[in-house]
């Protein structure tokens, strides 16, 4: 956008009300989108800051059914745990919806009907996995197996997030329902499908060629990837009776895709916002002069970067997203978080363990954020970026300036009848700070953001420490005078400037300092003229303690050693197979002669292995396992049949055959006898 937007619309990926809000989505998703809209709101800014909670599709139709309840139940309870935990941790949403208001539903109607009276859709009978256990359809994401690219075990059904491939269902290997364990089924079924596939120049045009330079590199590699693998028509509805009803002819019995109406969500939600405001909502959506921006995790990047943008223009009324900030992945401890496994933190249980610590919460996530690539959460880090920063820096500052303002002043603010040539050049850094922070928050980059902030601690910090007012107070008061003035100057700066990234802690600076300005104030002029009074000093942030860290690792623990348990239950056996499929099968003994890893990826080790009478080249998911060197000399088991394939660039000719075990990680199925030779026919 050219000229400067009159308005901004900002919306935050709508969570899933079946289950919890969790660390992963939080430094994904609603702390990056709190810190923008906190910030354009300091720049008075008219910002609409826009979520609600998800709560259509099959995933909570069967969870209803697994625990005896009506999907109303499941999603008034998550609803109300999100709803509150977002207030608690002081996500400053202007509209909090659900998709369950019928405002949403006839938004999503409409829109529907809009897009089928032109013609959009393709309406055809097809066949598609059916979980027979379940009786229900499977949308991509409840189908996992194999991927054909890397071989990873865990691939969904529309994307490989080990290699990054897009998927369809129907090429996994050993594909399986997420919903039941059961071996998917194919039925033949009717439905609308958005044919993606004739829009490929509208998307070539607008993001490869117009956002090759201002979007995230991971934003525009996924969105190059899919388009360079050929985009596809995607259904849009489906065979349910939990959503919104199919508004058209033909559609009795099935509902609108979870993935084509929650996105309309965010329209919705600024209706009922709208509504409430007695404001129009219109040119929030539909007026060139308001920059939109959507806040996601990388798993939806599809669907707000081609689906829903599509979905928008060939309505011809909405505008286009200005940007697409998607985070990476953040992890927990060395693994991936994982809500089924309960390998998570869940924010909810966090407000209750740490009351009172949401902005240690904030900063710690945010200075580690998954910007451009995913991350590693750990309770040792948070404890330190706590006790080191936030109490160590930034409260060391603050404290110091209250405390001794209040002993030499009585807590007023002194007057500098003479500044130096080190006050003035402190002075003069802090008028800098607010370009340097609108730099890295603009282009959403909040990680350098929130570095930035602490540097302004470090700032006033190192000037307290380098004139040392405590020695000069007896012999040189007036200097004093000038030295607590600038630095109270610097922490005036410094509650305006934190309070896009620490608002509970900028509050109580506030009341503190008396403070009442802006973030353009920062730039111009005195934040604290001589004579001000200051009210009494507040603790900022305490110490975090071993044993509270220790008590957050063994939950983490006990959660694990519950899932080892709970999966002392047998896998559900698989299809079976007759003899001659059986045959067709050529396994063979092998010993991997070379190994290395794979260049920028994690799992993918590049193996040779001798097969007897041929040596093959095959890449193998075992790098989080096994070194490239624990592997050299291993007997092995290859499934070596199956077509080559061409993996990063590297063509894989077989399969090894592994186990994993309780805690995830892989073991070769070799064989018994250490000096079997490589190339013998197993039966």
């Amino acid at each position: 956008m050219s000229t400067q937007p009159k308005r901004y619309t900002i919306t935050a990926a709508l969570p899933y009300t079946n289950g919890p809000i969790h660390i992963g989505h939080l430094a994904g998703v609603y702390v990056p989108a709190d810190i923008y809209a906190r910030y354009l709101r300091l720049q008075k800014k008219d910002v609409a800051f826009i979520c609600g909670s998800d709560e259509h599709g099959v995933a909570i139709a069967i969870k209803a059914k697994k625990e005896g309840k009506t999907p109303q139940q499941i999603i008034d309870y998550y609803d109300q745990i999100i709803r509150n935990a977002f207030e608690t941790f002081g996500i400053s949403f202007d509209n909090y919806s659900r998709t369950s208001r019928e405002v949403h539903h006839q938004t999503a109607s409409e829109i529907f009907k809009q897009l089928d009276a032109q013609g959009q859709f393709l309406v055809k009978e097809t066949e598609q996995l059916f979980d027979p256990e379940a009786q229900a359809f499977l949308a991509d994401r409840f189908v996992t197996g194999t991927c054909p690219v890397c071989q990873h075990t865990e691939a969904y059904g529309d994307q490989c997030e080990s290699c990054g491939s897009s998927l369809s269902a129907t090429e996994l290997i050993q594909p399986k329902s997420t919903l039941s364990g059961s071996v998917p089924e194919y039925k033949k079924t009717k439905h609308w499908f958005l044919p993606l596939d004739q829009h490929e120049n509208f998307i070539k045009e607008w993001i490869l060629e117009g956002h090759k330079k201002d979007w995230k590199p991971n934003v525009y590699g996924q969105v190059k990837s899919w388009i360079d693998n050929g985009l596809q028509a995607r259904a849009v509805t489906r065979d349910l009776d939990w959503g919104i009803p199919v508004p058209v002819e033909g559609g009795k019995g099935k509902v609108l895709y979870v993935w084509f109406d929650a996105p309309i969500g965010y329209i919705s939600s600024t209706k009922e916002w709208a509504q409430k405001k007695n404001i129009d909502w219109e040119p929030y959506w539909k007026s060139e002069d308001t920059q939109l921006v959507h806040f996601i995790g990388k798993d939806n990047i599809v669907f707000h970067c081609i689906i829903f943008p599509i979905i928008l223009k060939n309505t011809g009324e909405y505008i286009l997203p200005e940007n697409v900030p998607a985070n990476e992945f953040l992890n927990l401890e060395g693994n991936k978080i994982s809500t089924s496994k309960n390998w998570a933190v869940w924010l909810h249980e966090y407000l209750e363990d740490f009351p009172e610590k949401q902005d240690v919460l904030r900063y710690a996530l945010t200075a580690n954020a998954p910007e451009t690539k995913d991350n590693d959460f750990t309770w040792k880090e948070f404890q330190t970026r706590n006790n080191s920063e936030l109490v160590a820096i930034f409260g060391n500052f603050i404290n110091r300036v209250m405390v001794l303002t209040q002993k030499y002043y009585e807590g007023i603010v002194p007057k500098a009848s003479a500044l130096n040539n080190a006050d003035r050049e402190a002075l003069e850094r802090l008028r800098a700070f607010p370009s340097l922070m609108e730099e890295e928050i603009e282009h959403y980059r909040f990680r350098s953001y929130s570095q930035e902030v602490m540097n302004l601690a470090r700032l006033g910090n190192k000037y307290l420490a380098d004139q040392e007012p405590w020695k000069l107070i007896k012999t040189d008061p007036k200097r004093v005078e000038a030295i607590m003035f600038t630095a109270l100057q610097i922490a005036a700066g410094l509650t305006v400037l934190s309070e896009p990234l620490l608002p509970f802690t900028a509050q109580k600076m506030k009341d503190m300092l008396q403070l009442n300005a802006t973030w353009e104030d920062v730039c111009i002029g005195e934040l604290l003229v001589a004579g001000h009074t200051l009210n009494k000093a507040q603790l900022l942030f305490e110490k975090i303690e071993e044993e509270a860290i220790e008590k957050q690792l063994e939950k983490l623990k006990n959660n694990r050693s519950h899932e080892n348990e709970n999966n002392e239950v047998e896998e559900a056996p698989k299809k079976m197979i007759t003899f001659e499929e059986f045959t067709q099968l050529d396994l063979k003994t092998g010993t991997i002669l070379e190994a290395e890893k794979m260049a920028k990826t994690k799992k993918l080790l590049v193996l040779k292995v001798d097969l007897g009478h041929e040596q093959r080249t095959i890449v193998s998911g075992i790098a989080e396992s096994y070194s490239p060197e624990e592997v050299v000399g291993k007997k092995v088991s290859v499934l070596t049949n199956l077509p080559p394939r061409a993996i990063r660039g590297v063509e894989s000719q077989g399969m090894l055959l592994m186990a994993e075990d309780r805690d995830g990680r892989l073991i070769f199925i070799s064989p018994e006898d250490n000096n079997t030779p490589s190339g013998l026919s197993i039966r």
